[in-house]
């Protein structure tokens, strides 16, 4: 009788574990350099992490570059499939900047433009401890930084290498545009990852979502 109370009472944590892998759940990033696998913070930046998800689930990153390169800054992705085509993307989400996530190296973050409430689909993963893009001290109104919404976990090493790629002309960013294309073959939804660590940052213009042609 005792095994079998303590076999329900295990099968119950087992079970409350599985809930809290799904709230928090991981991505495993195929690229043409090597894999990445990023652990997202739903906890912390619901409606981002639902945001990617979504396009997760539809494909909508599968096949797309890694378009911009800034070494010892950001590398830059999202909905670039060629160096003239941007896929659809849905509505803007609103800023979650300021949810106790700071811009460490490691770290993924939403591209947006000059308004704090036009992140679609671009994402960027810190190459260095860029904390002048977390929200600004004082800023009331929420309009400042840039959301953090996870960070990677396993392949910091492969950003490193694809951070490495010479750069040059072309691209929705000028003079960042790799010289080698780094491809994202595919993303996949994990149940849950394990844990890493993050290092200095020049300045660079922040991570923004380039002017695309309309669908």
């Amino acid at each position: 009788m005792r095994k079998r109370f303590v076999g329900i009472v295990a099968g119950l944590l087992c079970l409350g574990c599985a809930g809290l892998a799904r709230a928090e759940p991981a991505v495993l990033i195929h690229t043409s350099m090597g894999d990445v696998t990023v652990d997202l913070d739903r906890a912390q930046a619901p409606k981002t992490v639902d945001n990617f998800l979504r396009y997760v689930g539809e494909g909508h990153y599968d096949g797309t570059l890694v378009y911009r390169i800034a070494p010892g800054f950001v590398i830059q992705a999202g909905s670039y499939d060629s160096a003239t085509n941007s896929r659809p993307v849905h509505d803007p989400i609103p800023l979650e900047a300021g949810n106790g996530l700071s811009n460490l190296r490691g770290t993924i973050a939403m591209a947006r433009e000059t308004d704090p409430n036009s992140a679609t689909a671009e994402f960027f993963i810190n190459l260095a401890d860029n904390t002048r893009l977390d929200r600004q001290p004082g800023d009331a109104d929420g309009t400042t930084g840039y959301a953090v919404f996870g960070h990677v976990v396993s392949g910091m090493d492969v950003v490193d290498k694809i951070a490495a790629t010479p750069v040059g002309i072309g691209g929705p960013m000028p003079g960042q545009w790799p010289q080698t294309s780094v491809t994202i073959q595919k993303v996949t939804v994990l149940s849950s990852a394990p844990a890493t660590t993050a290092a200095p940052s020049p300045t660079m213009p922040a991570p923004t979502t380039p002017s695309a042609p309309s669908p």
